[in-house]
């Protein structure tokens, strides 16, 4: 569209969560679990005779990082292709026209420009009193990186990143045990109905369940975790084994050092407050994705980056209806729902 353009990502690979840590890695241990589990269990009834079906978690984990690896630095050979500036570093606000960026190789670089959009997107968040340390008690991102494959692994929150992940590994031999708050799984918008009829099918599938139950705390004893829990109007307290607890209960928009307060960018709660333009209050300074109102998805992200950029290039205001953003949950089957 002619505007000349700078990138600013801390993370030192292009993509954001989605292509690193979300949907592109997720996507592929949950294909490839799929193709060990029917091998193992479905081939035979089919027909298909396979002798020693073994899971080489390794080359399973080598797989999904080659995925990544490719469609990241594809990102960047299309932003050489484009002429787009890549600086690899945090980014701070230092005025409506200016950025301060910590570069990842040391020092500090300075940049002048006419707008800024703001799309830092969101981190993983766990509960009071649990701490992750990736290696036992993991976020999504350490679940798609572990080692080895857990005897027991038990899942606190049963929404979209818990079921998917659950599934992975339990098609892969782990007993899998889900832990929701709520009386329901599949977190907000799906239908009531659908969520019954997907419950019993996870259930067939092996996948372990305690609804409306609260986690009150997870606890190392020797090699394994001890998980404290209770029902979710109180009662009494109950605790289980398990090799490896992941913590899926929402995530939390990232707008550390910033930046916001010093240039007063106005605030709606722990959003960035834009127009129907997704500007700021600061005429500059524009704000999209997981740090603005809408679904936490890539793909609803993406639309408004897109937008913003044909506005700032042609001047076409701005449009997207939240209610035709579409959600799925990859698990088999997938369980996908548009609109209100």
């Amino acid at each position: 569209m002619g505007l000349k353009t700078v990138c600013v990502e801390r993370r030192g690979k292009l993509g954001g969560t989605c292509l690193n840590v979300g949907c592109i890695p997720s996507k592929s241990l949950l294909h490839n679990s799929h193709l060990y589990h029917e091998a193992k269990h479905d081939f035979a009834a089919r027909g298909i005779k396979v002798d020693k079906v073994e899971l080489d978690l390794g080359v399973m984990m080598g797989a999904k990082e080659k995925a990544v690896t490719q469609l990241t630095g594809g990102i960047e050979m299309l932003f050489k292709k484009n002429k787009v500036t890549y600086v690899k570093g945090h980014g701070t606000l230092t005025g409506p026209n200016s950025v301060k960026v910590g570069l990842l190789d040391g020092g500090e670089q300075e940049i002048a420009t006419k707008n800024i959009m703001l799309a830092t997107g969101s981190e993983v968040m766990s509960l009071p009193g649990i701490e992750l340390d990736e290696k036992q008690i993991v976020s999504s991102t350490g679940a798609l990186s572990l080692e080895k494959l857990p005897e027991k692994l038990t899942v606190i929150g049963g929404g979209v990143i818990g079921l998917e992940l659950g599934s992975v590994w339990s098609r892969l031999g782990s007993q899998v045990t889900v832990v929701e708050f709520m009386d329901s799984i599949g977190g907000v918008g799906i239908d009531d109905e659908v969520a019954k009829n997907f419950l019993a099918i996870l259930k067939k599938q092996g996948i372990e369940f305690q609804l409306s139950t609260k986690v009150t705390g997870v606890k190392k004893v020797g090699d394994k975790l001890e998980v404290a829990t209770e029902a979710a109007k109180g009662g009494d307290a109950k605790t289980s084994e398990a090799d490896v607890v992941l913590v899926c209960v929402g995530r939390r928009q990232f707008m550390d050092n910033l930046g916001l307060e010093s240039v007063g960018v106005e605030m709606d709660g722990k959003l960035v407050k834009v127009d129907d333009h997704f500007r700021t209050n600061v005429p500059s300074i524009f704000a999209i994705g997981d740090i603005v109102k809408g679904p936490m998805l890539a793909h609803k992200a993406e639309d408004e980056g897109a937008l913003v950029s044909e506005y700032l290039a042609t001047g076409k205001p701005p449009h997207i209806d939240y209610n035709t953003v579409p959600s799925v949950i990859y698990t088999n089957p997938e369980v996908a729902w548009v609109g209100k």
